[in-house]
């Protein structure tokens, strides 16, 4: 059976990165403050990270090294 893109694009599990870094947060029991401190920036920018359904490259992999969590998993899951 061959699919259109339109039917790939349908079947595809979306991933919203923000979700998952505060779930991994929460399960390391981290608060924005502290990441915010290893990340040097405002707290406030942590929470819009939270909300961000994408993220830059180069960010997610600091933060993965900071919370010592392959957040690029879920995308390579998506191939």
């Amino acid at each position: 059976m061959l699919l259109c893109m339109d039917e790939l694009k349908d079947m595809a599990v979306e991933v919203h990165i923000g979700k998952l870094i505060k779930q991994q947060m929460d399960e390391q029991g981290r608060r924005a403050v502290w990441l915010a401190k290893q990340l040097n920036c405002d707290r406030s920018n942590i929470y819009k990270i939270y909300r961000c359904k994408t993220i830059d490259a180069n960010r997610l992999l600091k933060i993965s090294q900071i919370l010592q969590y392959d957040f690029f998993q879920h995308y390579s899951q998506q191939i």
